[in-house]
């Protein structure tokens, strides 16, 4: 069905990335006819393997396919980029000035790097020992410097604010340091972990075991402070320490950096948004429909639900999405629920994982039998390098898992 001018499709899903794959495979299989996919990337990438990537483990080839490989069959691929959203007048304006006319939509576009948020960092990350394994270009490269590093000081910083897989910053910390422990040059290297919360991690059971990782590793661990600024030619970092209104230059000889993140600055400026500094979204944390626009959905990093930001996540809201999406389509009330659920493998060694499992009340929610995951296990860490991919390419992408 052709508007006036444009496209038109009955469901619209921003984004062809984990969760817009999920969701399209899911409405297939529920026999959805008319879903469309608005994504312009060539490729699709398996981004949790990347922090295994940067510590070695890994080889980026194999955290990336085709989009055309993992689009699910009978689904429209629209390959153009969003600039608005008019759901008044229920149509997505794309970069091709082509107008995409819904009578659903489903956001889901993923999260933003801010790299510009800190003065500097645009500048120096990729070479100088400057890396951040957010993305797929520059994985590779945090393992060829922490390679290189044999002594001086390492820094690993994790900015303030929502950020997707928000033990990635600190993963990665893990793996040099054992690295460096198996070389022999642990002690010559001054290792410093720049967080944002007073404490290691958000549920207290895997705080405490993550502090007897980084008590092994004699890892200095910076809380409440962030990245501020760098200069890459005097491979400096100014580090805020935030509860006490003070800044630290250091001179550091590799340096992991994750940016800031947010909402894409196009959906900021959309009546979706919830108007915060982020501009996630506006959704209700259980049924992912938005609170003002009952035709429209979201999950994944883009949404303002309070919960981990991971493809874990992703995995337990597109199903709720779906549902909650076809009980709107027969003139139904939503009665689907999200818990928060969310999952964060915590690698802490180069063999060894905890996997954190959580949801909106902040207590553990396991999912894993007759293993004690708030322990480090081998079998956790096979679980993260092996299990999850295979589950994301042949069951979470294929709507059957």
């Amino acid at each position: 069905m052709a508007e006036a001018k444009g496209l038109h499709h009955k469901v619209v899903i921003i984004g062809g990335g984990s969760a817009g794959i999920t969701v399209a495979a899911r409405l297939r299989r529920a026999g959805e006819t008319d879903v469309a996919i608005i994504e312009p990337s060539e490729n699709h990438y398996y981004q949790p393997l990347w922090t295994v990537v940067g510590g070695g483990l890994a080889k980026a080839s194999e955290t990336v396919r085709s989009e055309a490989s993992v689009m699910p069959r009978g689904v429209k691929w629209i390959r153009d980029r969003v600039v608005t959203i008019d759901p008044e007048n229920q149509v997505v304006s794309t970069e091709s000035d082509i107008p995409v006319h819904y009578d659903y939509l489903v956001v889901c576009p993923g999260i933003q790097l801010n790299w510009d948020r800190v003065p500097g960092l645009t500048e120096a990350v990729g070479h100088d020992g400057v890396s951040s394994n957010y993305t797929f270009d520059l994985a590779p490269r945090t393992w060829d410097f922490i390679q290189r590093t044999r002594s001086g000081t390492a820094v690993f910083t994790m900015p303030s604010g929502p950020i997707k897989c928000a033990g990635a910053p600190q993963k990665i910390a893990y793996l040099a340091a054992d690295y460096w422990r198996i070389e022999g040059v642990l002690d010559k290297i001054h290792v410093i972990l720049v967080l944002p919360g007073p404490t290691m991690f958000g549920v207290p059971v895997w705080a405490k075991e993550l502090e007897k990782v980084v008590a092994r590793y004699g890892i200095d661990v910076r809380f409440q402070s962030e990245m501020v600024e760098i200069d890459g030619t005097k491979r400096e970092v100014v580090i805020s320490d935030n509860k006490e209104g003070t800044k630290e230059t250091i001179s550091y000889d590799f340096l992991h950096a994750v940016p800031p993140q947010s909402a894409p600055d196009w959906l900021k400026a959309t009546p979706l948004s919830d108007g915060t500094p982020g501009g996630c979204v506006e959704v209700n944390k259980e049924t992912l429909q938005h609170v003002r626009y009952p035709n429209v959905f979201a999950l994944g990093d883009a949404g303002n639900t309070p919960n981990a930001k991971t493809g874990a996540a992703v995995r337990k809201q597109a199903p709720v999405v779906v549902a909650n999406l076809k009980a709107v389509m027969a003139g139904r009330t939503p009665e689907a629920h999200y818990d928060g659920y969310g999952s964060c493998p915590l690698v802490t060694a180069r063999n060894r994982m905890l996997l954190a499992e959580f949801d909106y009340t902040g207590n553990p929610h396991p999912t894993v039998p007759l293993i004690d995951t708030t322990k480090e296990h081998y079998s956790m860490w096979l679980l993260k390098r092996y299990g999850l991919p295979a589950l994301y390419w042949h069951g979470m992408l294929k709507g059957i898992a």
